[in-house]
C-alpha cells in the first residue's frame, strides 16, 4: 500500500463578505486538488469550515486548525497568503515544529518525491511570514 504524504494548504480565509470567503476557499481547492494530482494527501481546513462561520468562538478554529497541520508532513501555501495574519501563525507554527512549507505547487511537487520528509523548505518563507 502506498505510503501518503499529507499536505495541509494554507492561505486566506476570512474576508469582509460571504462571497469573498467563498472565493478564498475556491482558491484553496484549486490548490487542493493540485496537491491530490501529485499523488499527495491534500488537508484543506478551507473546505473542512467553509459553513461554520459564527458557530463557534473565534478562538476555536485556529487552535483546532493548527492541531490538524501539526499532524501533516508539509504545508502548501495558496497564492495571496501573505495577507492573511493566520496563515502567518501557521507559518511560524510550522517552521518551529519542522515542518516544511513551500511557497509554489512547484517546489512541493520537487520535494514530495524525496524519501527523507525532514528536508527543509525555503526558510524565507518564514521572514515574510513575520
Amino acid at each position: 500500500m502506498k505510503e501518503w504524504r499529507h499536505v495541509y494548504v494554507a492561505g486566506s480565509f476570512r474576508a469582509k463578505t460571504p462571497w469573498l470567503i467563498e472565493q478564498n476557499v475556491r482558491r484553496a481547492e484549486e490548490v487542493s486538488l493540485e496537491v491530490w494530482k501529485m499523488g499527495a494527501v491534500a488537508v484543506c481546513p478551507h473546505t473542512m469550515t467553509r459553513h461554520f462561520q459564527d458557530s463557534l468562538l473565534d478562538e476555536v478554529w485556529p487552535s483546532g486548525l493548527l492541531s490538524v497541520m501539526y499532524r501533516c508532513d508539509a504545508v502548501v501555501l495558496v497564492p495571496g497568503w501573505e495577507r492573511s495574519k493566520g496563515t502567518q501563525a501557521e507559518i511560524r507554527e510550522a517552521f518551529a515544529r519542522g515542518i516544511p512549507v513551500f511557497s509554489s505547487l512547484k517546489s512541493l511537487a520537487d520535494w514530495l518525491p524525496l524519501k527523507d520528509i525532514t528536508s527543509a523548505a525555503n526558510p524565507d518563507i518564514l521572514d515574510r511570514a513575520q
